[in-house]
């Protein structure tokens, strides 16, 4: 199958208002397909879903090799501008010797709307450490110290995007047919949905494995476990549903409806698209194919919101649904 496959249902009451499509694969450490939906082959721009992978040169070049795991998560992040994210990044930079000001990424207003609203009666400015990427890029600007290359950083031919298409190449076990400049101005480099789940799998199965590679995937993934709220924030799905784990697993987000996930006792990768990019509802597939493979219980309140979402008017009432669509509740 080949064609997008219905992934999510939205209702207004009992009547089917829209429906989302999208592709899906679940892969093993041998690259072959356990569950797949759609197309494999389809060629995506994997967005922030890849910041793990991106993240691997800082760790395989030695230069982060005393992080802490906090300052791992960061480097995988797409934060909401929290003070718990932003005063460590500042931090980070400071050991750095260096200011938010190096950062490429471009300001952005926090997502937490406390810290926002307060910002804006104080007169705070918006500053770059409040973009979602900004532990990234703190990670490509050490990257880049260590390298003794200058700070553009986000040039697709400085050495730090070139070491970063090299890993993302090697995890994805493709030539990457080209990227798209990302809203932190960073490249991002594109890949099947096939590959995208290979290389998550390859970070779920790389324990005991020898080699640079390993090691450095392992301490990613480990990081992003043990600190979801890094990863994302309060009141994020990502953050959320790591929560609510009936085992260990990681998840990451990206723009346009992209979604992985690292399952390293079942030593699985996951990739979701949706067609349409809609956030929505590559959040409620995501939950319903984490559910299908035994990591979330649908019983759990978090879990279950996510497999049936209400939506709410203006006025507080509840006026419809956003369900995962049959495909994915079957077994």
């Amino acid at each position: 199958m080949t064609d997008a496959v219905r992934f999510a249902d939205i209702f207004r009451g009992d009547i089917l208002e829209s429906i989302h499509f999208g592709h899906a694969m679940v892969v093993n450490s041998a690259g072959e397909i356990v569950e797949g939906w759609g197309d494999a082959g389809k060629v995506i721009l994997p967005r922030s879903s890849a910041k793990m992978i991106q993240a691997l040169p800082l760790l395989e070049s030695g230069a982060g090799k005393n992080l802490s795991s906090e300052r791992l998560a960061l480097a995988c992040a797409s934060h909401r501008g929290e003070r718990i994210h932003v005063e460590r990044i500042n931090a980070w930079l400071s050991e750095l010797g260096l200011t938010r000001d190096d950062l490429k990424c471009g300001p952005q207003t926090s997502r937490d709307e406390a810290l926002a609203a307060e910002m804006i009666r104080s007169d705070t400015a918006v500053t770059r450490e409040f973009n979602n990427c900004s532990g990234k890029h703190t990670g490509f600007l050490m990257l880049s110290q260590h390298l003794n290359a200058d700070l553009e950083y986000v040039d697709p031919e400085h050495p730090v995007q070139r070491s970063v298409k090299e890993a993302f190449e090697g995890v994805t076990d493709e030539t990457s047919p080209g990227y798209g400049i990302d809203g932190c101005s960073a490249p991002n480099f594109a890949c099947t949905m096939k590959g995208l789940a290979y290389a998550m799998a390859g970070y779920a199965s790389a324990d005991g494995k020898s080699g640079v590679r390993a090691k450095a995937q392992v301490a990613l993934r480990d990081a992003m476990i043990a600190h979801p709220e890094l990863v994302a924030g309060s009141g994020s799905a990502c953050t959320e549903l790591m929560e609510a784990a009936s085992e260990p697993f990681a998840v990451k987000t990206g723009a346009e409806g992209v979604y992985i996930a690292i399952l390293p006792k079942q030593q699985l990768g996951v990739a979701l698209k949706i067609q349409d990019g809609a956030t929505r509802a590559a959040e409620i597939a995501i939950a319903a194919i984490l559910v299908r493979l035994g990591v979330l219980d649908p019983e759990h309140p978090v879990v279950a919101r996510y497999l049936n979402r209400p939506i709410l008017n203006w006025d507080g009432l509840v006026t419809g649904s956003e369900k995962p669509s049959a495909i994915l509740l079957e077994h």
